[in-house]
């Protein structure tokens, strides 16, 4: 389920963290490129589309209109387009394998603002102000990405998508002044710009807080952070042409137009508010029920265990297997990530010193809870081990919190020292006290 999260949110949540601007490829074979007879009569359109409601939608979305009176052609150029018609697994395990192809798509308005009235989602439409020259840059570098060598290309969510596109060949148009005058440093971050759209859908957010590192935590230049669909738009909105009016430059875009609105999706609390209520509250009902066990002649020491057990190991039981589930699943994803993935922001994660990917095995245990509604019966020596095991935790869970509180890890856990941690270790705590129950065996001399 969590790696379904993040194979839908193919969206901007990780990519080699780089800060560059690219070079474009030089386009080769220039006079075989048919142009039209007067670029006075071709006209360029930023067209932005809104975030949506669904995971995959929530970052928003650009494309490049282009009209050309000379023909009556009118054209959308679409980047995020990709083929899932080798089914969802092989996509999904290709995504998080870092192989995510993305190609460029071409078709009529009337066919691409359908598909977005479907969806509800707004879309601006904004006439792009370019000398001829330029637009015959810009031109060029669109029959270029036509070529069926260059329809394809290698998508990165921060880097290389549908809105970076018409950034890179705009800026390439305009000689490089977009970049340039871009430099400075955004006031957000990669992760909070993924926090921030994911808002309507807070079990993704948490699930994307998690899984990425610290790569994300950097702060964004602001030509990186034009990534955004809506930022690109309001940085040309405001950005000078070169094409003169009366003396004076116009700005980068003229005639904006609403082709179709809807309401945005609207932002709902963090889902760490639930996760924390959801994971304190029983924590704390079942340190209530702890008791100690008195020593008897079968023990060589006191142990505890839970009053009620009926209800009180059914209850751990259903914790256990909730967090079991979602700390091995996370805990397999980074894991996996690290050693087969391309994805670098899902290496050196400091969360996994919270989720393991063997924590999946809690389930067997768990299960025994539910259904007996008592401790679980073991050997000495199994018991034995599983005490490390949650000894080996509780102390990685400490090491997360130090290295957190003294900055040695340059990754934003904040949200998840606040909310999760400390109910974790509780618990941790309580399930090994109360959760087993050695076996031993008597001996008759």
């Amino acid at each position: 389920f969590f790696a379904l999260l993040v194979v839908v949110s193919s969206l901007f949540v990780s990519a080699p963290m780089v800060s560059a601007q690219a070079e474009l490829p030089e386009i080769s074979a220039v006079d075989t490129i048919r142009l039209p007879a007067n670029f006075e009569f071709v006209d360029f359109y930023l067209i932005t589309v809104d975030v949506g409601d669904q995971v995959w939608d929530n970052f928003g979305h650009t494309a490049l209109r282009v009209v050309d009176h000379n023909t009556r052609s009118d054209l959308v150029f679409n980047w995020g387009l990709f083929d899932a018609s080798e089914g969802n697994v092989v996509f999904a395990s290709n995504f998080l394998r870092g192989i995510l192809n993305y190609q460029l798509g071409v078709s009529p308005p009337s066919w691409e603002f359908g598909r977005y009235e479907r969806e509800q989602r707004t879309v601006w439409q904004d006439k792009i102000n370019l000398t001829n020259a330029q637009k015959e840059i810009l031109y060029k570098r669109l029959a270029w990405n036509l070529r069926e060598e260059n329809i394809v290309y290698s998508y990165q969510y921060f880097f290389d998508n549908c809105t970076t596109r018409v950034r890179d060949y705009l800026n390439e148009a305009l000689g490089g002044r977009l970049a340039s005058e871009n430099r400075a440093l955004a006031r957000s971050t990669f992760r909070d710009e993924v926090q921030s759209h994911y808002a309507s859908i807070p079990p993704v957010a948490v699930s994307l807080d998690i899984l990425m590192n610290g790569n994300t935590d950097r702060r964004m230049t602001q030509w990186e952070e034009l990534f955004l669909p809506a930022q690109l738009r309001r940085e040309l909105l405001n950005f000078p042409s070169d094409v003169l009016r009366n003396g004076q430059r116009a700005t980068m875009l003229e005639e904006p137009t609403v082709i179709m609105e809807f309401t945005p999706p609207t932002a709902k609390p963090s889902a760490y508010y639930f996760v924390g209520a959801a994971l304190l509250i029983p924590v704390i009902f079942l340190l209530f029920m702890l008791k100690r066990i008195p020593l008897s002649s079968f023990s060589s020491q006191p142990g505890f265990t839970l009053r009620a057990p009926q209800l009180s190991y059914r209850l751990m039981g259903l914790l256990t297997l909730l967090l079991s589930l979602a700390s091995g699943i996370y805990g397999l994803i980074m894991g996996f990530g690290w050693l087969a993935s391309a994805h670098l922001d899902l290496y050196h994660n400091l969360n996994l010193l919270l989720f393991w990917p063997t924590d999946i095995l809690g389930v067997i245990f768990a299960m025994r809870w539910l259904i007996s509604g008592r401790s679980y019966s073991m050997s000495s020596t199994l018991h034995n081990v599983i005490i490390l095991y949650f000894i080996l935790h509780i102390l990685a869970a400490l090491g997360y919190v130090f290295a957190a509180l003294t900055g040695m890890a340059e990754q934003d856990v904040v949200s998840l020292l606040i909310f999760v941690v400390p109910a974790l270790i509780a618990f941790g705590v309580l399930v090994w006290n109360a959760g087993f129950s050695p076996v031993r065996r008597m001996r008759f001399s």
